[in-house]
């Protein structure tokens, strides 16, 4: 129990989608006493903090993540997690040639980083998520 194991890519997001954001705040901030933040995107986006995070949003606590509700648009969206990798392109060759999907490209958000979307072989929607590089922040 106590060897360390290299664990590969963390998971750090999780996302949620609602149908009614109001109705979906109050539940999560009375239920575990979440902090739930607007961020004023297209698809009502708001951020989750689970627990306290820097001032870069990031959790202080090691092991924990945070997430964001958003709005659903359509009946088939569920929750899904998000995985940091170091690069969303090699890992979308490595989804072709293991049995997976690639639903959504590599596309830019904000200048904080890249996302791309995969269905896995179990038809799990996740998420990829590269940090830019401190240097293009």
């Amino acid at each position: 129990m106590g060897d360390k194991v290299n664990s590969g890519c963390p998971v750090t997001h999780f996302q949620l989608p609602v149908n009614n954001a109001d109705r979906a705040k109050e539940f999560y901030q009375k239920l575990f006493d979440w902090t739930i933040t607007d961020m004023g995107f297209d698809r009502d986006y708001q951020l989750i903090s689970t627990v306290p995070t820097d001032d870069e949003g990031m959790p202080l606590e090691v092991g924990a993540i945070n997430g964001a509700l958003f709005k659903r648009e359509s009946v088939d969206e569920y929750p899904s997690i998000v995985v940091t990798v170091d690069s969303i392109e090699d890992s979308l060759k490595k989804v072709k040639v293991s049995g997976g999907k690639v639903v959504r490209q590599k596309e830019p958000v904000m200048e904080i980083g890249y996302y791309a979307e995969i269905i896995d072989t179990e038809d799990n929607l996740i998420g990829l998520w590269e940090d830019l590089p401190n240097e293009l922040k």
